[in-house]
């Protein structure tokens, strides 16, 4: 059922800009979500900071395998002095109740958020609107507070405009909030091979020639983009199995132990490649995978996600020779990002990767736990001897309790 939430007034012109406040319908399944699908592909073609988390391909794949336990609660947002079906905002989001240290309470996160496999989540606008779509989900969300204790807004990107709007509405009464940052990287491509290489130092260029020429010398080499999905199946397991190989041998579950996720993946790729965003690389030696990269393109930008490799040809550099001739491509191509998404490893670092960061939103209603939580944390940061030292002791330990929960969902 799509609930409708007016704005407190219609009575606006079309040249007074956008209104101060949005009409609000909540789509509570993904049949109803499924019915915004062509007006919300014209907002992320809008949107400057448009990315694949954004997608429906990507948000419904994810609902579909790792939504179970939480409920739909996605804020369509309309501006009413234009046509009633013109999207002006989207906050994909959902609700569950999860533990938090001795007791659980309801969490609203962004739709795509819980399972460590989303990055750069978002809520997409038309420019202009950033504050009335701001605006309109703050009042939202302190109108329905009863449905909800705390909010987790994680790994939103720092141009993310609502994001950056949000924060400034969050600061005032009656909301409690903790904003912090965390790494991410990400490579800006130049417009040739030749301007990239000079980013490099010269041994990894000399070493990307030599280990590419020693594979061709050694096997059969073939490396390519997967563009069919017949060939699909094939490659997607091979990722599963270098993947995991690498990680069980280091004593690791690694990330495909989880059936949803590779169940996320295989449905994931023939959405991505039916929409040709699909950036999934191969490299065969004598006819066998010895190394398989997982990204995606949106617009200019590639994301990579997951790759994996032969860790008994390790010594033959397949990955690493394979990430060399993709940025190649990448860059003959036109594509002027490719994102690491999170963390800052070093490994990144020595392809030439910038550190960038995600802005983590957190907020709640001043009174409660939830809300005095955040309140201290944004009082003493890191200083939780002085936190303990200035509350009662009942006090200290529930919100400490909280505070471990929290950390080990953010892992």
């Amino acid at each position: 059922m799509i609930i409708r939430a007016k704005p407190e007034s219609a009575n606006y012109s079309q040249s007074a800009g956008p209104p101060s406040n949005a009409e609000i319908r909540v789509c509570q399944t993904l049949a109803e979500l499924r019915d915004l699908k062509p007006a919300w592909d014209r907002l992320l073609s809008q949107y400057p900071h448009s990315t694949t988390f954004c997608t429906w391909e990507w948000l419904s794949t994810w609902w579909s395998n790792f939504g179970s336990g939480r409920q739909l609660w996605v804020l369509a947002f309309f501006d009413p002095t234009l046509d009633p079906d013109a999207l002006i905002g989207l906050a994909p989001l959902s609700i569950a109740k999860e533990p938090m240290g001795w007791k659980s309470f309801r969490i609203v996160r962004l739709m795509g958020d819980g399972s460590g496999d989303s990055d750069n989540l978002d809520i997409p606008v038309i420019p202009g609107y950033e504050l009335c779509v701001s605006r309109s989900l703050a009042k939202f969300l302190l109108a329905s507070s009863s449905k909800w204790d705390m909010c987790l807004f994680n790994t939103m990107p720092p141009d993310s405009h609502v994001g950056r709007t949000l924060k400034e509405l969050l600061s005032t009464s009656p909301w409690a909030s903790f904003c912090h940052q965390t790494p991410a990287s990400l490579i800006p491509l130049p417009r040739t091979w030749d301007e990239y290489e000079q980013r490099i130092s010269g041994e990894d260029r000399k070493n990307l020639l030599r280990y590419r020429r020693r594979l061709e010398a050694r096997y059969a080499t073939k490396i390519y983009r997967c563009t069919s999905q017949v060939e699909l199946p094939t490659i997607i397991e091979a990722l599963f199995r270098l993947h995991q190989s690498r990680w069980n041998t280091a004593g690791q579950p690694g990330s495909f132990a989880d059936p949803r996720r590779r169940a996320f993946y295989t449905q994931l790729s023939a959405e991505l490649l039916a929409r040709n965003w699909l950036e999934l690389w191969v490299l065969t030696l004598d006819g066998e995978i010895a190394a398989v990269q997982f990204a995606f393109r949106f617009g200019d930008r590639v994301f990579q996600l997951q790759e994996g490799y032969d860790r008994m040809r390790s010594s033959d550099r397949p990955g690493y020779v394979l990430r060399g001739e993709i940025l190649k491509h990448l860059i003959s191509n036109g594509v002027c990002v490719y994102d690491f998404l999170g963390g800052e490893d070093p490994y990144k670092a020595r392809w030439g990767a910038q550190r960038r960061s995600y802005s983590q939103v957190h907020f709640a209603l001043k009174n409660g736990i939830p809300g005095l939580w955040l309140t201290m944390n944004k009082k003493f940061g890191k200083g939780k001897e002085n936190m303990r030292a200035t509350l009662p002791p009942s006090v200290w330990q529930a919100l400490h309790k909280v505070n471990v929960a929290l950390r080990r969902s953010h892992q």
